[in-house]
C-alpha cells in the first residue's frame, strides 16, 4: 500500500510538470522558489488608487514590500511610489500590457497578491546577483541566485531622437575639465537587448549628456541604471533605466562590478545581440546656447518628440 501511494504521489507530480510554466514565468508555480510565503487572506472591501488613505492602503503596501515591489513608505497614503509597485505587479505578475496597467488595486489583485507569488529568474549566471530587465513590461528584477531581491517598474529607452542642451559634470563624459559646463548634443533614445555587466557607478546627483541621474550604476557605456524622480508608465528616457528615487537610494548596494545585465526585448534572446554599444549621441551643429544659462528644453527634430520634463528639483531632461 505504501508503495502504491508513493507511485501515485509520483505520478502526480510529473502530471502537474507536464507543461511547466517557460523560463522566466511569473505563474504561480507549487515547484518554483517562493519568494515569500502564503498568507491568511484578509478581504478587501473596496478598489484603492491614487490619493486614498487607510489601514487598507498600508495592509497592500506592506504585501507588495514583503513580495519585493517597493511600495515606498508603508505610511496607508496611497502615493506615487505604491502606484509604480502596483504597475510592476500587473505587468510582471498579471501579465498586463503596459497600456493596460492602472496603479489601481482591486479586491481581486489582493487576492491575487496574498497568494504564493513566484518569480522565476528567466537566467542562471555566475555571478552572486544579476539583473535582468524586461523592455516590452518596462520592468526590472534583481536576483540573488533563484531569489528575488528587488522587483521595480522602470522607464528606458523613448526609440525617438532628440537635440537638447545638456549640463555635464566634471569627469562625465564630453567634460575633461573642473568645471560643470553645457552643451548642445543629439542622440537617439535606444536602450539596446543583449547581455552586459555594471562597470562603474556614481554616488549621488550626477548631470551628463544624457540626463539627471541619481546613484547611477553603469552597464552599456553611459548607459546606467538610475533614479530619476519622473519614472512614467511608457519608456521616456534617453536610454538608461530609470528607477524610483527611493529603490535608486539602495540599489547599489544590491549589486556588485561585474554583476551580469541581462536586457530582454521580446523579441530575441539577449544573448543572440551579444553586447551592443547604444549609438552614440553627436553635437548639436545647430546649437545655440539658452541665454537664461538654466538650459533649454528639448529642440525636436524630424520625426522626434520631446523626452524631457520639468521637476521641482530637477534638471530640464533625464537620462
Amino acid at each position: 500500500m505504501i508503495a502504491v501511494a508513493v507511485l501515485l504521489t509520483v505520478l502526480a507530480i510529473a502530471s502537474a510538470r507536464t507543461t511547466p510554466p517557460p523560463t522566466g514565468s511569473t505563474e504561480i508555480d507549487p515547484f518554483a522558489v517562493t519568494t515569500v510565503p502564503v498568507v491568511e487572506k484578509v478581504p478587501l472591501r473596496r478598489e484603492l488608487f491614487q490619493g486614498v488613505v487607510g489601514d487598507d492602503v498600508k495592509m497592500v503596501q506592506q504585501r507588495l514590500a514583503a513580495l519585493k515591489f517597493d511600495p515606498g513608505p508603508q505610511d496607508g497614503v496611497y502615493g506615487q511610489n505604491t502606484i509604480q509597485a502596483v504597475w510592476a505587479f500587473e505587468k510582471l505578475v498579471m501579465g498586463k500590457m503596459r497600456t493596460d496597467a492602472t496603479g489601481v488595486v482591486t479586491p481581486e489583485m489582493w487576492d491575487l497578491m496574498q497568494g504564493p507569488v513566484n518569480i522565476v529568474p528567466r537566467r542562471q549566471p555566475g555571478t552572486p546577483a544579476h539583473v535582468e530587465v524586461y523592455l516590452p513590461e518596462q520592468v526590472m528584477v534583481v536576483f540573488n541566485g533563484a531569489v528575488v531581491a528587488m522587483v521595480t517598474h522602470i522607464s528606458s529607452g523613448s526609440t525617438e531622437q532628440w537635440c537638447e542642451e545638456v549640463t555635464i559634470d566634471p569627469g562625465e563624459d564630453g567634460n575633461d575639465s573642473d568645471e560643470q559646463i553645457k552643451r548642445g548634443y543629439c542622440g537617439e533614445a535606444i536602450t539596446p537587448a543583449g547581455v552586459y555587466y555594471f562597470y562603474n557607478r556614481k554616488v549621488g546627483m550626477r548631470e551628463s549628456k544624457l540626463g539627471s541621474m541619481y546613484n547611477p550604476v553603469y552597464f552599456n557605456f553611459g548607459i546606467a541604471v538610475h533614479g530619476a524622480i519622473n519614472v512614467p508608465l511608457e519608456p521616456e528616457s534617453h536610454g538608461c533605466i530609470r528607477i524610483p528615487m527611493t529603490v535608486a537610494r539602495y540599489f547599489p548596494a544590491l549589486v556588485q562590478y561585474g554583476d551580469k545585465v541581462y536586457v530582454f526585448d521580446g523579441l530575441r534572446d539577449p544573448e543572440v545581440y551579444g553586447s551592443p554599444p547604444p549609438t552614440f549621441d553627436w553635437i548639436d551643429p545647430n546649437y545655440v546656447p539658452s541665454d537664461d544659462g538654466q538650459g533649454s528644453t528639448s529642440t525636436t527634430v524630424a520625426g522626434a518628440t520631446s523626452t524631457t520634463v520639468l521637476e521641482t528639483g530637477a534638471d530640464a531632461s533625464q537620462s
